[in-house]
């Protein structure tokens, strides 16, 4: 069986960047009015756009002991004074002004719980929030060119369809009918329903405001959706039915779904991206709104499901992320005027979201516990995953890195990542309360702000422009009026559908009577040809009229088209001049974009240079001391080397003399041996020479050499036979061909020393500065001694014997006295070691008085292991030989070779 291979899904393009120009996220702060039992105050607003935090009282200090104060500058600082219309005025207006003209928008407002955030998203009565008053704003801009309900109708896929009036007019009267499931929408209130008392008089009629620039050729359309994010899970506020997303799910029986687990994880909505890589979250509800009251209402619905709980903090604290999205769609008339085009792709689409985030909070200050406590830590975790998406964009536009943003960790941030990336304007409310007790969380809110400031978002690129001609709207209109004043001038319009001659051949004069009574009646005929050939005077005039008003119309339908073509022709070279100037500002903005982008490379640059400038100063006043101390050390070196060089030379001197004394020892040893070896084969080649002379005279065998050997020596006339040396003294004296080398740790010892009974000895009394004067008799007195403080290497050398004066509190609580004494020996560098020999030891005994109790302290060791205590030991102290290096300037060195003390015998 042969598999079919998978069929790849198609990889769809990668989204462009808005625009090449960016704007900063705008931070604004606003500070809440200080509580009735709150007395100290940590904010003061400096000026419009700075204010400054006091460290309140018992509140950790600097370390010179001052109270810390810092200061954040802001886009705008709204004080207490500031009202809900200057708050609008400042924040949210811009943004609808940007809605309207097909742009998005996001606005959210953060800080610590119970800092005034939802108050200034929502309101009041009589003083309402940023939504109420954009709603307001919304529909008092677009109201005149609001499209029919359901000509606008949104699919799954965040897009938007155009119905015809037909269809449109069709679905009105289903939904109407209750023909299809029951409608969540509600209609529209009208004067006659009474809204909710909580709701009403938001806004006062005098504090309206109107988008200027608004699309007369446009229909427009409205929908909002209101969701929630909690515990990191979306609902959607505006469904019907929805179940309690804490409680645990049971089935008929009684029994949990799952025995598994406690809870089910509550179901909830999905984030999706659609084809332009947009979020949206997918099945959300999207109510079709006509007015301001019938949006708010919607609103208030959803956020009476809103979670809220009562914490030690805030009586109505959030407990979720609200997020209300105002949906804009607008589709361009057709060239007549009069219908909306059905093409989607002329649909344009913008939105606006506001967004009140849930304010963070410490458990230990709200007295959360259970539920409270999981809550609190969703809340804290998903806008710390804010803060770090924030702060790795920062990182990427101002180090030129390109670390992923961790959009995905959180829904908060998956859901805005777009706008992030280029897709609208961000602002954000940071809201802070006053008092001294939120001075620590209103730190880290101000740290955020501060880094929010510096993250810059593409600005998004304006709508496109339809290829109609502009002003089709009040064209139509006003054709539709003149031609209705013209109609009624001439009586009225009947049928519309008839032509206008045909209609008005009832004003025409009646016939007279055709009856003929006689076949010689002459009055009759003539009569009716009369009435006709009148009649048809009539219509010729009314015909002739006709053509002369047509003539008329159309003339002056010409002139008006001619007008209108003079001023496309105008308009259009108008539109081709701004065009240049667009141009020409933008490459001016662009070149200062550009010189200013420049100028802070530069400071950056330079800072830069700046820093390394410094660090190569510090660098160089560290190298010139390190030049000064190796050149020091060089010296030393080689005056050292001098004096090795100086010792050497005469070390090789020596051995230089040694070697050919050796050499001509071993020369005369080998001559001495070489003549034995001749002297020998002489005496055997005589014997030979004899042996074989005596052996032709006579017959008879001679003597052996041992046998006549006497017989030779007692005859006069011969020579004496020279006696063979001894094997010892025919052998030389064994000797390696090289001095075997002495181990370099060991201690030579001098050749030759004075003997001890002549009292030349001298000796090093080290007798350390810290020692007590017990007043005893026996004190020890060398006479031929230097008596030093701390031993050096001229002392040493100078000196045959060492002895150190050691005092320490004995096991009875008495001090004794105790002195080591040692042999200094020369070492093969050149210098001198300190070998222990003997312990003496010195103590004062009271027998009146009585024994002294020994402190708690003592006989323990300082540490607590005892690493101090084994070195005041005595015995430890004395096996360690101290070595000073010839040559050394800096004062006595020492090394622990651990040589084992000498017992004294």
């Amino acid at each position: 069986m042969i598999r079919q291979a998978k069929a790849k899904t198609p990889r769809r393009p990668p989204k462009k960047p808005s625009s090449n120009q960016k704007d900063p996220v705008g931070v604004y702060c606003r500070v809440r009015p200080l509580g009735e039992g709150d007395e100290e105050c940590c904010i003061e607003v400096i000026s419009s756009s700075t204010i400054q935090l006091h460290a309140p009282e018992g509140f950790k200090t600097n370390r010179n002991g001052e109270n810390k104060e810092t200061q954040y500058s802001f886009k705008k600082v709204l004080g207490v004074s500031i009202s809900q219309i200057e708050l609008f005025d400042n924040v949210a207006k811009p943004l609808v002004d940007d809605l309207v003209h097909g742009k998005n928008g996001l606005l959210f407002t953060y800080g610590v719980t119970g800092s005034g955030k939802t108050f200034t998203m929502t309101g009041s009565p009589g003083q309402g929030g940023l939504l109420p008053r954009s709603l307001d704003m919304i529909f008092n801009s677009i109201g005149p060119y609001q499209a029919k309900r359901y000509v606008f109708k949104t699919d799954d896929k965040n897009g938007m369809e155009v119905q015809s009036e037909v269809d449109a007019l069709l679905e009105r009267q289903r939904r109407d009918n209750n023909l299809s499931t029951p409608k969540p929408v509600p209609k529209t209130p009208s004067s006659r329903q009474k809204l909710d008392p909580e709701i009403a008089d938001m806004i006062k009629p005098e504090e309206a405001y109107k988008t200027e620039g608004v699309d007369e050729d446009s229909c427009f359309s409205i929908f909002v959706s209101y969701i929630e994010i909690y515990n990191n899970y979306i609902y959607d506020l505006l469904e019907e039915t929805q179940d309690d997303a804490i409680k645990p799910k049971w089935n008929g029986g009684g029994t949990p779904v799952r025995q598994n687990t406690e809870f089910i994880p509550p179901q909830s909505r999905i984030l999706r991206e659609d084809q332009n890589h947009n979020m949206y979250v997918a099945g959300c509800m999207e109510v079709e709104v006509k007015s301001p009251e019938e949006a708010f209402q919607v609103f208030w619905r959803g956020q009476k499901k809103r979670k809220v709980a009562n914490t030690c903090l805030n009586r109505e604290s959030s407990r979720s992320h609200s997020v209300f999205i105002i949906k804009l769609a607008q589709a361009p008339l057709d060239a007549d005027g009069d219908t909306i085009l059905q093409d989607k792709n002329t649909v344009t689409v913008s939105q606006l979201c506001l967004v009140d985030l849930a304010g963070s909070e410490r458990t230990g200050r709200t007295g959360a516990e259970g539920t409270r406590v999981r809550e609190a830590g969703n809340i804290n975790q998903s806008l710390l995953n804010l803060r770090t998406c924030i702060e790795i964009l920062r990182e990427n536009q101002m180090c030129g890195t390109n670390r992923m943003v961790p959009y995905r960790d959180s829904k908060v941030t998956h859901l805005f990542k777009n706008y992030f990336d280029g897709e609208g304007k961000v602002r954000m409310v940071v809201c802070v309360n006053p008092k001294a007790d939120d001075y620590e969380e209103t730190l880290l809110v101000m740290r955020f702000a501060e880094m929010t400031q510096e993250v810059e978002v593409a600005r998004p690129v304006d709508r496109p422009i339809c290829g109609f001609t502009p002003g089709r709207r009040h064209r139509n209109a006003a054709f539709k009026d003149e031609l209705s004043r013209r109609l009624e001038e001439r009586g009225g319009r009947t049928d519309q559908d008839l032509p206008y001659p045909i209609s008005s051949l009832q004003s025409l004069p009646p016939l007279p009577s055709c009856e003929l009574t006689d076949p010689f009646d002459e009055i009759t005929l003539p009569r009716l040809i009369e009435a006709l050939q009148n009649r048809n005077r009539i219509r010729q005039m009314m015909i002739d009229e006709y053509n002369q008003t047509a003539d008329t119309m159309k003339n002056a339908l010409r002139e008006l088209d001619n007008n209108l073509m003079n001023n496309d022709h105008f308009m259009h070279e108008q539109n081709g001049k701004l065009v240049e100037k667009d141009k020409i500002i933008q490459n001016n903005k662009a070149e200062i974009e550009r010189l200013e982008k420049k100028t802070k490379m530069q400071e950056h640059k330079i800072d830069i240079l700046q820093k390394t400038t410094k660090i190569y100063e510090d660098d160089k006043r560290s190298l010139k001391h390190e030049l000064e101390t190796r050149e020091q050390r060089l010296h030393r070196e080689l005056s050292e080397k001098r004096r090795m060089e100086q010792r050497m030379q005469g070390v090789v001197t020596d051995t230089q003399m040694k070697w050919e004394k050796e050499c001509d020892r071993r020369v005369n040893a080998k001559q001495l041996e070489m003549q034995n070896k001749l002297w020998v084969k002489d005496e055997k080649l005589k014997q030979l020479k004899a042996i074989v002379t005596d052996s032709k005279v006579s017959s008879r065998p001679e003597p052996s050499p041992r046998q006549t050997q006497p017989h030779h020596q007692s005859q006069p006339d011969l020579q004496p036979t020279p006696q063979r040396p001894s094997r010892e003294e025919r052998l030389p004296a064994k000797r390696s061909a090289s001095p075997s080398p002495l181990p370099t740790t060991t201690p030579v010892r001098p050749l030759h020393r004075r003997s001890r009974s002549a009292g030349g000895e001298k000796w090093v009394d080290h007798k350390p500065s810290s020692n007590l004067d017990l007043g005893t008799v026996l004190q020890p007195v060398i006479h031929n001694s230097i008596q030093v403080s701390t031993p050096s290497e001229k002392a040493l050398s100078k000196c045959d014997r060492y002895m150190l004066t050691h005092q320490e509190v004995a096991s009875d609580g008495e001090i004794q006295t105790k002195l080591i004494k040692g042999e200094v020996i020369k070492t093969r560098g050149g210098g001198q070691s300190v070998q222990f020999t003997d312990i003496e030891t010195l103590r004062q005994q009271l027998t009146s008085v009585p024994r002294r109790k020994r402190k708690s302290s003592e006989g323990k060791p300082t540490n607590g292991d005892g690493s101090d205590g084994a070195w005041t030991d005595v015995e430890t102290r004395c096996s360690v030989a101290t070595e000073n290096r010839a040559g050394s300037s800096m004062g006595p060195s020492y090394e622990h070779n651990l040589i084992n003390k000498r017992r004294k015998p």
